[in-house]
Formats: C-alpha cells, sequence, structure tokens
C-alpha cells in the first residue's frame, strides 16, 4: 500500500525543493575600469631601500612612541569611534532579527478563568459556573518558497558588514587626524624654536644698534628698521605660539583628553616611514574600508531586489497548537485534556494597484544607484592614492633643495654679518640676509612636515600600507 502524503507533508516537502530558490538577481562585483598601476609619473618614488610590508597599524612606523600612545588612546576613548561600535552592535542585532525570521517563533501560553453563564437564556446548564484552565504552545512559520527572507537576511547580513566597514573608515579618519595633527604641533614645536632664535638675535641686534646710535656710528634708521623686524619676529612667535596651542586642544579633543598637554620635540626627531615600491596594483583599493563599504551597500541593495519580487508571489504560512484544557488545573496534563490544531495558510496579491511592482521598480534603482556609488568610491579611492603618490615624491624632492636653501641663507647671513661689521655695506643688506634665513629655515620644517603629512595621506589612501611584491613572490 503506498503511503499517502498529507497537505502538511506536501507543503514541507515543497519548502525543501524549493529551499534552493531565491527569486531576484545574485551579486556579482561590477568592473571597474582601472589601470592595472598608478600611474608612472606618480608611482616613481625615488626608493630607498628595500620596500617592507606595512602593518594595520601602520603609524608606528613613525617610531614616535608618543604618536603610538596619542593613537592608541584616541582609538580607544574618541567619541566617534564610540558611536561608531554602537552602530555596528545595532546592525549586527538587526541581521540577527533577520536571520531568526527564518525559523518558526513557538509561544508558551497559559491562562485560567472562572465565569457564571446566564440563567435565563434557555441554554442548557445555564446559571452554572465553572473553571476553565488551558496552557498551550503555539507556532507560527512563513513558508520561504520564494526566498523573501534569505534575500531579508542577505541583504541584513551585507549591511552589517557595511557598518562594520564604516566603523574602520572612522578608526583610520580618526588615527590620520591624530597623526597629522600630532605632526602638525611638532612643525610648530621646531619653528617656534627657531622663531625665538630670530627674536633674540633680533633683540639683541636692536640693542647694539641703540648703543652705536648713541656712539654716532650709525643712524636711526637702522635702529628703526631693526625694531620693526623685532616686533615682526615677535608678532610671528605670538602666532605660532597661539597655533600651536590649538593643535594641542585638537589632539585633546581627537583623544578625549581635555586639557592635554603634550611636551615639545623636535619635529625632525620622527624619521620617515619605508617608501612605497612604484607600480603599487590597483587591486590594493579592495581593501579600503570605504571601497568595501560601498561594495556591501550594493550587495544588500542587489538582495532586496529579490525582497521585493518575492512580495508580488503568494506567501504561505503554517499554524499549529498543542496542549491541554480542562475545568480542573489537575487535569490540564492529562490525555483526555489534550487539545492540537494545524493550520496552513495562503495570501495571493490579486489587485494593489501597482505598489509591488513599483516597490521592485525602487529596489532595482536603488541597485543602479548602489553599483554607480561603489564605482565612484572605487575612482575616488584610485585618485586618492595617485595624489598622494604625487604629493609624497613633491616633498621628498623638494626636501634636498630646501635644505641646500637653507645652508646657503645661513651662510649668505653669516657673509653679510661680517661685511657689516666690517663697514662694507649698509643695514639693509644685513637685514635682506636675515630675513632670507629665517624664511627658509622655515620652509625646511615645512618642507618636512609635507613629507609626513603625504605619507599619513598615503597610508589613509591605500587602507592601511602595500605589500612588498618580492616578499609575497618568495612566499
Amino acid at each position: 500500500m503506498t503511503p499517502r502524503l498529507t497537505p502538511l507533508a506536501l507543503a514541507v516537502l515543497a519548502a525543501a525543493v524549493l529551499a534552493g530558490c531565491a527569486l531576484g538577481p545574485d551579486y556579482r562585483r561590477p568592473e571597474a575600469a582601472l589601470p592595472a598601476a598608478y600611474p608612472a609619473d606618480a608611482a616613481a618614488v625615488p626608493a630607498a631601500g628595500q620596500p617592507q610590508a606595512v602593518a594595520p597599524d601602520w603609524w608606528k612606523l613613525f617610531g614616535d612612541p608618543q604618536l603610538d600612545a596619542l593613537v592608541d588612546t584616541a582609538l580607544a576613548r574618541n567619541t566617534d569611534l564610540q558611536q561608531a561600535v554602537a552602530r555596528v552592535e545595532q546592525a549586527e542585532a538587526l541581521e540577527q532579527q533577520a536571520r531568526a525570521a527564518q525559523w518558526p517563533s513557538v509561544d508558551l501560553g497559559a491562562n485560567a478563568t472562572r465565569s457564571r453563564s446566564s440563567a435565563t437564556t434557555g441554554q442548557p446548564g445555564g446559571g452554572g459556573t465553572g473553571n476553565d484552565f488551558r496552557a498551550a504552545l503555539s507556532t507560527a512559520f512563513e513558508l520561504d518558497f520564494w526566498g523573501k527572507l534569505r534575500r531579508a537576511s542577505e541583504a541584513a547580513r551585507a549591511e552589517a558588514l557595511a557598518t562594520r566597514y564604516a566603523g574602520e573608515v572612522v578608526r583610520q579618519t580618526v588615527a590620520g587626524l591624530v597623526a597629522q595633527s600630532y605632526f602638525s604641533l611638532r612643525a610648530l614645536d621646531q619653528q617656534v624654536v627657531l622663531t625665538r632664535e630670530t627674536l633674540k638675535t633680533r633683540e639683541e641686534g636692536v640693542r647694539i644698534l641703540g648703543i652705536r646710535l648713541k656712539g654716532g656710528a650709525s643712524g636711526r634708521l637702522d635702529l628703526d628698521q631693526a625694531e620693526a623686524l623685532r616686533a615682526d619676529a615677535a608678532l610671528q612667535l605670538r602666532e605660532l605660539e597661539r597655533q600651536r596651542a590649538l593643535a594641542q586642544s585638537q589632539l585633546g579633543l581627537l583623544t578625549a583628553q581635555a586639557g592635554l598637554a603634550v611636551a615639545d620635540a623636535p619635529l625632525q626627531a620622527a624619521p620617515l616611514p619605508p617608501v612605497p615600491p612604484a607600480g603599487l596594483p590597483s587591486e590594493l583599493l579592495a581593501r579600503r574600508p570605504d571601497v568595501r563599504q560601498a561594495e556591501q551597500l550594493l550587495v544588500s541593495a542587489n538582495a532586496r531586489i529579490g525582497v521585493a519580487k518575492a512580495a508580488m508571489f503568494p506567501s504561505l504560512s503554517l499554524t499549529g497548537l498543542a496542549g491541554g484544557e480542562s475545568a480542573e488545573l489537575s487535569d490540564v496534563f492529562k490525555s483526555g485534556s489534550r487539545i492540537w490544531s494545524l493550520g496552513f495558510g495562503l495570501s495571493l496579491p490579486i489587485f494593489d494597484a501597482g505598489r509591488r511592482s513599483a516597490q521592485t521598480t525602487q529596489a532595482e534603482a536603488r541597485q543602479r544607484e548602489a553599483v554607480a556609488a561603489y564605482q565612484g568610491a572605487v575612482q575616488s579611492a584610485f585618485k586618492d592614492v595617485a595624489d598622494a603618490l604625487v604629493n609624497l615624491r613633491a616633498a621628498r624632492e623638494s626636501q634636498a633643495d630646501a635644505e641646500a636653501s637653507e645652508r646657503a641663507t645661513l651662510n649668505a647671513l653669516k657673509v653679510a654679518q661680517q661685511r657689516y661689521d666690517a663697514g662694507y655695506s649698509a643695514y639693509l643688506e644685513l637685514l635682506d640676509a636675515q630675513r632670507s634665513a629665517n624664511a627658509t629655515r622655515l620652509q625646511t620644517v615645512a618642507n618636512r612636515q609635507a613629507q609626513l603629512s603625504a605619507t599619513v595621506q598615503l597610508f589613509k589612501a591605500l587602507g592601511g600600507g602595500w605589500t612588498d611584491p618580492a616578499a609575497t613572490e618568495a612566499r
């Protein structure tokens, strides 16, 4: 005798057969038309030894313990990062909710009532008083024939990953801001030292010219010019000290340390990290957190098409109840008190004035928007890396010229001082030499800071650094 399948068994079998079926397109990464490597003029950075692999904590390559401590503190205490962590937790909870929707929910219900019926209705047993005790497990389950729940879970998972990558974007941004602010602070430290030396020299010049004026060896014009230069240096020093205080306050905000005090230190003490090898492959962009975030948002938008399409098909659901009911509490769980029910529901959309169709069209448009956003993120990332390489190369190539200019102007100042002391030149020549020497010394510091800033920019643009191709091939 061939066994017969009940409607419930048929429904379960159909659900099992169609379990691998899900409406909507499966995700495929869209093409991003990019060169295999960055432009030769941008990548041709002078090599300084064998390039090394860069760790995710790229800021440690600068070899500055104080910078390391500031970044670590910022990553632990920065309020923007704490908000990002909370958003990640929210997204992961939403993903868990979406996964849970694919499973039946089981609830336990229990109630007890005592009631009296009317004696004047003519019903049998009217006017009597009775108890009703009931305890039962109930369940409800939507059969995911068309993959709506699976697509919704896929979308939620992608959104959770996107939120996680968004948190990594915040992390990299905070680390970059701390490094940039710290190097700016160090550059200001060095500029303050140089300007104080300049001010001290000019104050001494004013003092000497005052003595010479009284002795008739110098004119009033020389003294006025020297006093103007002294005042300029004093104004410049106060402005640099103001900027340093603001940079220190910015570091305090980034690290969540109100009233932070950072000790003075020269910028030259911070070593430059390894130089990136020429011809960095553009595939490195795939690890940037903002690019990964854009791709996961595209995955989610792609899955939402399946959710919208599944809503246009019939929805099937199963319900069930099992328990006991009795007039006496002690009899609720006896075999004669058992109650149960099984239900099968079908909901078929007939007419909705195009609402579901419009939702599908909207989901498809959002997916196209996400494609464009992903491709734009990749192109923007490529530009960021190319620009950072250009800036780094320019700063490195300018350093030698800046140092040569500084040496030349300092030598010229020395000669101008000797000529003035010997009476061979006017004081104006000495003033010009002092201005040039001060400007080139400050420019050398600014160029050094530009190298460090461009390096930070490159690390951020690459999403953390690069890997030595030779080392990769060796493995």
